[in-house]
């Protein structure tokens, strides 16, 4: 297999898991935040077959957290009365960033020995939206865990006393 092939097969499976996460998990910013990024694999998916089939693409960048910041913003009420994380929950977010920053650091070394500029791009791209998702996981983790300590930081929250 190579490394384009290799791709195909975690954004496939990543894939897979995400939406499997957002079925299961019952909070309901964690289940758009799988949502989304499920959304994301799958437009990997599309580029790494129209590589694989060689097709003329153009490689767009995607913003992950946009579309996060997005859900944030629609939910913040939910979010102030959310229900308890299960432990199961956090497993899930914490396996769903570890597999974005194995894929990022697959995308980086894959860019380096991409035989072709196009693939290159297409490689350094996947990384960066990789290295995207690991800071969605862990901002939304960190929300999941510790909300009041979130919201004073992320929120820029003033302290009156």
């Amino acid at each position: 297999m190579n490394s384009v092939e290799i791709s195909l097969k975690m954004e496939t499976d990543a894939v897979d898991f995400y939406t499997k996460c957002a079925e299961k998990v019952q909070n309901p910013v964690g289940k758009k935040m799988f949502l989304s990024i499920v959304e994301d694999e799958k437009r990997h998916v599309e580029l790494l077959n129209k590589i694989l089939k060689k097709l003329d693409m153009t490689v767009e960048k995607a913003s992950p957290m946009k579309a996060i910041q997005s859900v944030f913003a629609e939910m913040k009420d939910a979010m102030v009365a959310r229900v308890a994380a299960t432990g199961d929950e956090m497993e899930a977010f914490t396996i769903a960033k570890e597999m974005e920053k194995e894929g990022r650091d697959f995308y980086l070394k894959a860019a380096a020995e991409a035989p072709t500029p196009l693939e290159k791009k297409l490689f350094e791209t996947l990384a960066a939206e990789e290295e995207e998702h690991y800071r969605v996981f862990s901002n939304t983790l960190e929300f999941m865990t510790n909300t009041k300590n979130w919201f004073l930081w992320e929120e820029k929250g003033v302290i009156e006393g």
